[in-house]
This record gives structure tokens, C-alpha cells and sequence, in this order.
């Protein structure tokens, strides 16, 4: 059910008594805390709109709302409250009026309330919804995109023949369009085969410059150029266009240039860096100002007093200043060292909303000046209130040498009564990507993952950072081309004896698991290291480079790791495939999957699986019904971690499972 907002302030204000007896997280418990998501902090800087997601167990759904607070007092409220969610919050220049997207109406579309109260109205009557969205400068008009319908030709073949899709030869396309806010006249500005994803526009209103590719399928990233539209004569002319993605473009202050994301035609931009580039708002040379920056930097804001991008740095997430003329790049230092991300900045730059946690911060919403080159942020929101009675334990940063002499680093968890010189028991918790990150956190569990129940029961819990990850620099991320699989496994388990080294570890009783990738890396070792471990989870996870390559949506990704197709080098996909060693597979292994599985196609899993009953390894394999690469239902997570845990329960905690562990 829905919360009330005096119940969240209730849930803030409540104290605990002295000799509360802490909570053990449950699955329910986990999956119904709230969490904020993007900031809008409004033209003068003074007030901050966030999202807060919650979940809603009658519908089945995750439900996103807007909350409003003043940066100068702390207090915030409700804003919206609709029977679906609300989201994405952006200021009209004067401040006066929020705009937000919403599916209350069905489908998705842009939305305008008073910040003071009131209903919200409908904008936009986009027949199948809108995706971005933007205010002009004056506050006039709204530039959006959507998907176009279906076309009156496609809807007669289908009364014809039924539906079908020749793959490749059949795209919809996605479009620039403008609104005019009182009249709500709207007007398509783009035509032709395109996919249009970013857009900013002009300091002055008279043009818009956006990204556009080929086509919306994931593997036409690379085809992704940038143009500028002109709005009063409706003409269009390319800007850059150069091989490898070009995207968000963001103007200058006085509209002389446009910066931009860009791979600058480097063949491997999955794992190389990405670079920042500026170039003339009429066209000319591309100048490139962050060669010098060893990691791949996201392009948020170009204001007065320099250009603003966030980037990882090792376990964390930070804001820095790029100076357009010296190309001096400035980390903005903020206290305490904490993760930071959905940013967003006041009219003049001066001020910052963000989201901030920590080891020992559960993610909160900041406030933060922005005159100088430290952040003294103002704690706008207490929903870490949430977690006050839970039994919760420590994350540290830990580093290790691999077997190739790689320095790996991991965030281990432990319990709150850990005891130096105990062995513990140990379970691996692998992130995905392969550029994802595991950061220290408070709260700690991870999608489907009870991380915090596991610990709570006394064991520690290692998440690697292994090669490939993100924050440690390009060269890091690429030493796992034309080596996945077999260096990231190096990394995971090189982290094991490290801690059977140090006496923190029971080398009997070790288990893995992960997502995506994480899934992946699981798969590799229960068939190449299987004798290390109790148990193993693989969800979603590649098991076969062929089956995968021939059937993922991004097919560049293969080709860019492993620099060649199964065509012409069948030995490098032999070599990193999971299913070429099934025969020495022994742990027992459970195998999560989406039916819809686009990314990583659940072909993989069957195969998975039907090897493991082949050679008489004990396995499961669970299809959630109607998901893709992610569950984003809370009743289908809930199914997924307690699958994990009866798992656990049975081949690594030597448990009989005991059903269910929904109570409150």
C-alpha cells in the first residue's frame, strides 16, 4: 500500500528506545524501504524536488512520487499522489510551475502542478507517450520525444497476417517534438529514420541540438551523431558526425558552443574512455578537453563558472568542475567521503541537489553551494530512519594481488559483533557490467541478494571489484578483452585465499553468486572451480558466447571484448565460454532467468542447466514469467531473494529450508 506522508515523517521522527532490540532485515522489509532517486533544484536554488520509490504490494508495483523541500529550512512535502507513478520533476525557468512525467493516464506524459499545491494537468497527448522532456528558456514551451504509432499500413498487415517482425528492416522511430504550454499546440520538429535521444536547448530558445542514431535498437549505439535544429525556420544541419557514439549535447552559457560526450571513432568505446569535447555551435574543429582524465567522465551542466561532470573514482561516485579554456579538471571534495549521484543545479550555477550515502549514510537527498571546490552539504531528508532498529553490519574496503598480478579492490561486509581471529563462513556477491561498481554501504543488500539477512546470520559477504569494473582508470577496465571470464575469475578467487589467509575464513564453506555479468562470472567458476564452493547462483548470466552473441540485443559488446565473432576466432569463444568445461562442474547451482531476456537470452540458461543435469550436478533453474535482463516487480524480487535464500539455506548453511520469510 501507499504511505502517507505523515507516516514517513513519523517513521524520521520516531526515536529509538535505548535498549531497542535490533531487527533482523527481511525480504519484505528490504524491498519496502523507500529510496530517493532524482533531484530538480529550482531556478533560485532554494528549493529541492526529489522522487522517493516505494513499494506498492497491491498493485504489484514500484511507485515513484515527487517530494518538495526547502534547502533553507529541511522541511519537505508530498507533492504528488496519483494512482500511478509520478517522476522525472523540472522547474520552469521562473520557477513558478514543476513539470513531471506520469502513466497516470495510461500512457506516459508530461505534467504541470503549482510547487504551493493543487491538482496536476495534463501537457501532452503523445499517442504512445513521451520519453524526455524539457523546458525552453522562457518557459513558453516544451521540447520532448516520443515514439512514433503504429502506421494505419502496420495496422492493416496485422488484421491481414497477425503480428510479425522482420528483424532489422523494421524500426520505429523516435522523434523531436515541441509543445506550446499554453495552447498545448504541439508540433513534431524531426522527420525521417531516427531514433532522437538527448536534447538541450539554446541559451536564446532558437534552436535545439540533440543526439540521434540509426535506430532504436541497443546495438545502433555507435551510429549516434548529433545535430542542431533550428526553430524558426523548422531546418535541421548535422553538427558531428563521426564513427562511435556522439551524445548529450549541453550548450554553452552565451550559446557560442556545445559540448558533448564522444568516443571520438575509438572502435572499443564499451571499455575505453569516454571523452569530453567541445565544438562551435555553427560547426567546425572538435576540441577535445579531457584526454587527461583516466576515467569515463558523464557530461551533466555547462554553466557560468565552468562545465560540471561525475565520474567514479575507485568505490566512488563524484562531482567535478571542468574548465572549458585550461581543461583543469577539479574533484568538488565533499564530507564525509560518500557516493554522490542525480545531480542537478540552480539557474546560476551556484547551488547543488544531490544524492549522497556512505558506509554509514543510508542514500539521502543533499543540498550543497557550489562557490568554491568544497561541498558543505545541508541533509534535506532522514530515511535512513528506516534502518535505525536493524541489525545491520560494517562495510570496509579491502584490496588484493590476482594471479597476474592485478590489484583488485572489494568492499567486505561483516557483522556487527565480528570477532578478529574467528573464521567466518563466506559468501561472494559478484556486480554486473562488466563496468559496474560495488561501493561501502550502510544498507547493503543488492536486487535480489540479501546481503544484510546473510550477514545479520554471521557471515561475512565479499563484493570484488574485479577487472573491468569501473573507477579504477581504462587500463584496469580492459584487462578483461579477450580474457573474460578467466581473469575475472582470477580476481574473485585470488579474494578468497586472501581471506583464508588473513584467518577470516572458513575455506569450507564458501559460496557465489551474481547478476548479468556477476551471473556470468558465477557460471565460469561452478564449472572451473567448483570443488571451492558450497553453492552458486547464476542469474541471468552468459553460459555460451555463441548462443549469446547470435542472440543478444547488443551484439558490438561481443565483438569489442573479444575483439573477433565465433566466424572468424572460434577458440577465443570456446575459451570464455562457461559450458566448454561443464564436465567439471560440481557445486550445486541455481540458475535465475527472465522469460524476455533480451540482453542475455535465456537460451543461455537452459544450456546451463541441461549440462549441469547432465553430469549430475545438482541444479534449479527458475524462469520469472514476462521480465527481460531485470525484474522490476516487487513480488518477483521477493521470489527471486527467497529463491536465494532456500538455496543458501540447503547447500550452504546445511539447512532445511523453511519457506517463506515475509513477516514485517
Amino acid at each position: 500500500m501507499k504511505r502517507t506522508a505523515i507516516l514517513l515523517m513519523l517513521i524520521a521522527a520516531a526515536p529509538l528506545p535505548a535498549a531497542a532490540q535490533k531487527r533482523v532485515p527481511t525480504v519484505d522489509r528490504m524491498i519496502e524501504l523507500k529510496r530517493p532517486a532524482g533531484t530538480a533544484i529550482s531556478p533560485d536554488g532554494r528549493d529541492v524536488a526529489y522522487t522517493i520509490r516505494e513499494a506498492d504490494w497491491e498493485e504489484n508495483t514500484f511507485d515513484t512520487e515527487i517530494w518538495l523541500a526547502d534547502s533553507e529550512t529541511g522541511t519537505s512535502k508530498q507533492l504528488t499522489r496519483g494512482t500511478k507513478s509520478s517522476s522525472s520533476p523540472a522547474w520552469s525557468p521562473d520557477g513558478t510551475t514543476l513539470a513531471f512525467a506520469s502513466d497516470r493516464g495510461d500512457k506516459r506524459q508530461v505534467y504541470l502542478i503549482d510547487p504551493l499545491g493543487g491538482e496536476a494537468r495534463v501537457l501532452t497527448s503523445a499517442g504512445d507517450g513521451i520519453a524526455a522532456f524539457e523546458w525552453s528558456p522562457d518557459g513558453n514551451r516544451i521540447a520532448y520525444t516520443a515514439s512514433e504509432p503504429k502506421t494505419e499500413s502496420a495496422k492493416d498487415r496485422d488484421k491481414k497476417y497477425g503480428e510479425f517482425t522482420v528483424v532489422d528492416e523494421e524500426h520505429r522511430q523516435t522523434h523531436l517534438w515541441v509543445i506550446d504550454v499554453k495552447t498545448k499546440e504541439a508540433r513534431k520538429l524531426t522527420t525521417g529514420q531516427m531514433a532522437v535521444g538527448r536534447f538541450d536547448w539554446s541559451p536564446d530558445g532558437s534552436a535545439i541540438a540533440y543526439d540521434h542514431r540509426t535506430d532504436e535498437d541497443p546495438s545502433s549505439g555507435g551510429s549516434a551523431n548529433i545535430s542542431v535544429l533550428e526553430l524558426s525556420s523548422g531546418k535541421t544541419r548535422s553538427l558531428v558526425s563521426q564513427d562511435g557514439p556522439d551524445t548529450n549535447p549541453e550548450w554553452s552559457p552565451d550559446g557560442a558552443r556545445i559540448a558533448f560526450e564522444t568516443a571520438m571513432g575509438n572502435p572499443s568505446y564499451y571499455y575505453s574512455n569516454g571523452l569530453i569535447a567541445t565544438i562551435h555551435a555553427t560547426g567546425g574543429p572538435i576540441e577535445v578537453l579531457t584526454r587527461s582524465f583516466d576515467e569515463d567522465p558523464a557530461l551533466i551542466a555547462w554553466s557560468l563558472n565552468g562545465i560540471y561532470l561525475s565520474a567514479a573514482e575507485r568505490t566512488y561516485v563524484h562531482l567535478y568542475r571542468l574548465d572549458p579554456t585550461t581543461r583543469a579538471v577539479t574533484r568538488l571534495a565533499h564530507d564525509p567521503q560518500a557516493i554522490t549521484g542525480g545531480f542537478s543545479f540552480s539557474k546560476d550555477g551556484t547551488r547543488t541537489a544531490y544524492i549522497s550515502s556512505s558506509a554509514s549514510q543510508y542514500p539521502e537527498v543533499f543540498a550543497a553551494d557550489l562557490r568554491g571546490d568544497v561541498l558543505n552539504p545541508k541533509k534535506l531528508t532522514e530515511l535512513g530512519a528506516q534502518v535505525g532498529d536493524w541489525e545491520l553490519g560494517t562495510s570496509e574496503v579491502i584490496s588484493w594481488t590476482s594471479k597476474d598480478g592485478a590489484k583488485i579492490e572489494g568492499v567486505l561486509h561483516k557483522p556487527s559483533n565480528f570477532k578478529p581471529g574467528q573464521r567466518y563462513p563466506l559468501l561472494v556477491v559478484i556486480h554486473g557490467g562488466p563496468t559496474g561498481t560495488s561501493r561501502p554501504a550502510l544498507f547493503s543488500s543488492t536486487y535480489v541478494y540479501p546481503i544484510d539477512t546473510w550477514v545479520a546470520r554471521g557471515a561475512l559477504v565479499l563484493e570484488p571489484n574485479y577487472r573491468g569494473s569501473a573507477g579504477y582508470g581504462e587500463k584496469f577496465r580492459s584487462l578483461n578483452v579477450r580474457n573474460l571470464g578467466v581473469g575475472d575469475a582470477w580476481d574473485v578467487t585470488s579474494g578468497i585465499d586472501a581471506l583464508v589467509a588473513q584467518g577470516l575464513v572458513d575455506a569450507s564453506r564458501v559460496g557465489a553468486m551474481g547478476w548479468s555479468q556477476g551471473g556470468y562470472i558465477s557460471a565460469f567458476l561452478t564449472t572451473h572451480d567448483s570443488a571451492r564452493f558450497k553453492a552458486i547462483s547464476v542469474g541471468a548470466g552468459i553460459s555460451d558466447w555463441m548462443t549469446y552473441y547470435v542472440n543478444t540485443d547488443i551484439h558490438p559488446f561481443t565483438r569489442m571484448y573479444l575483439k573477433s565473432t565465433p566466424w572468424d576466432d572460434p577458440e577465443i569463444y570456446r575459451k570464455t565460454s562457461p559450458i566448454t568445461y561443464i564436465k567439471q562442474a560440481r557445486t550445486p547451482t541455481l540458475i535465475q532467468h527472465g522469460e524476455n531476456d533480451a540482453r542475455v537470452p535465456i537460451p543461455n540458461a537452459y544450456e546451463l542447466y541441461q549440462g549441469l543435469r547432465d553430469n549430475n550436478v545438482p541444479a534449479r533453474l527458475v524462469v520469472y514469467k514476462g521480465f527481460g535482463h531485470g525484474l522490476s516487480k516487487p513480488k518477483a524480487i521477493r521470489a527471486a531473494m527467497e529463491h536465494n535464500i532456500e538455496w543458501f539455506d540447503k547447500y550452504f548453511w546445511g539447512e532445511k529450508p523453511v519457506g517463506t520469510e515475509t513477516q514485517r
